[in-house]
């Protein structure tokens, strides 16, 4: 049986819509005819990013619990109740061969009515300590794809497989360190540092670089820095005297090209999101991460602390920044061996086919 109609559920952040898109785009690959439909919450980045990926969207009046007691809170049963019923109908009149759940607040109420239908379900948990509407839908659905080991405790041993996360497989290109540092202007005979804290950037990272500029330099290190967009209006003025006063240490509020600006790099410093992690994995590259503690049930230390355990990466919590940072940073670009432990441990840790193996179990469940 070929893949004709499947829904995708979840959002929220990028690093749910981006393995939603993997799994579409791999779909539509293997099945051109496939009709693919998202459902995702109302307000939230997937209804403006789904669209412009060529997909249909539509939304269910969902939000999270806040940790606080408010308004939206005692309004949370009433708007779940609401969702699952919008989910039903959905069902019922796209009558899709499977549902697929990637998390965030959508996923919930959609996966839980279509295990209610008897409509088979896949999960795909990005993180190495799961969230909490997928540990509930865990016990509920037909299949578990995990990306991580650290995973496989929260949800009932039969249904999980190890996948990993969709990666970008665009980001590994056939270009040495060297000629890619050339090609972003700098020089190949000093090491160079990428600074990524997601595409908002991050605080912590900006302050750091502003602080230790003249550190940075005196150790013989270049910086690619991904500021964000909203830091870079800030403190444009900060940005430019730095950019003046040391030609080594290059700020971009976005980096367009981040397949050659990870090949330019001898090691990345950044936040610990899933399919961050991931991508370092896939691409071998040494890292030390930062994990967010913004983050719910603090799921990005969680997957810093799995490469950790691996000796795949350094961790340097964001409370130890100021005293930490320099010193690790240092030691390790002066490290050839350890670069290199890093990178090949991180390497060993990667599972580049996810994205068809996730499909693979898709259509398994619409095989029956």
């Amino acid at each position: 049986m070929s893949l004709a109609r499947i829904l995708i559920s979840g959002g929220g952040t990028g690093g749910h819509i981006f393995p939603a898109l993997a799994i579409a785009n791999s779909i539509k690959n293997q099945y051109p005819d496939a009709d693919i439909l998202f459902v995702g919450a109302e307000g939230k980045m997937e209804m403006e990013r789904i669209p412009k990926a060529g997909y249909k969207i539509i939304g269910l009046d969902i939000r999270g619990l806040q940790r606080r007691l408010t308004l939206s809170n005692l309004k949370f049963p009433i708007r779940v109740l609401k969702s699952v019923r919008k989910a039903k109908k959905i069902l019922k009149e796209f009558k899709p061969q499977v549902v697929v759940g990637v998390g965030g607040y959508a996923s919930g109420p959609t996966l839980y009515a279509a295990s209610k239908m008897g409509i088979p379900t896949l999960i795909q948990e990005q993180n190495s300590y799961a969230g909490i509407t997928n540990k509930l839908l865990g016990k509920r659905v037909d299949a578990v794809c995990i990306a991580y080991e650290e995973a496989l405790p929260f949800f009932p041993k039969q249904k999980v497989v190890l996948t990993g996360n969709p990666v970008r497989l665009s980001l590994k290109i056939e270009k040495s360190t060297d000629e890619a540092k050339r090609e972003m202007g700098f020089n190949p005979d000093q090491p160079l540092i990428l600074v990524v804290g997601g595409s908002l950037g991050a605080r912590v990272f900006n302050e750091f670089i502003l602080k230790n500029a003249a550190a940075l330099t005196e150790a013989g290190m270049q910086v690619l820095w991904q500021t964000g967009k909203f830091f870079a209006d800030q403190r444009s003025e900060d940005i430019q005297s730095i950019e003046k006063a040391y030609s080594n240490i290059k700020p971009l509020a976005f980096i367009e090209d981040m397949a050659l600006a990870y090949a330019a790099a001898d090691l990345v410093i950044s936040r610990a999101g899933a399919l961050a992690v991931s991508e370092l994995q896939y691409l071998a590259k040494p890292s030390i991460l930062v994990p967010s503690p913004f983050v719910a049930e603090n799921h990005q230390y969680k997957n810093a602390s799995a490469l950790v355990k691996h000796d795949a990466a350094i961790m340097v919590e964001e409370a130890k920044v100021e005293s930490e940072l320099l010193g690790a940073l240092t030691d390790l670009v002066q490290d050839q061996d350890r670069l290199m432990e890093l990178k090949e441990n991180a390497g060993a840790l990667a599972l580049p086919n996810a994205t068809t193996d996730i499909v693979k179990h898709i259509e398994a469940l619409a095989n029956g």
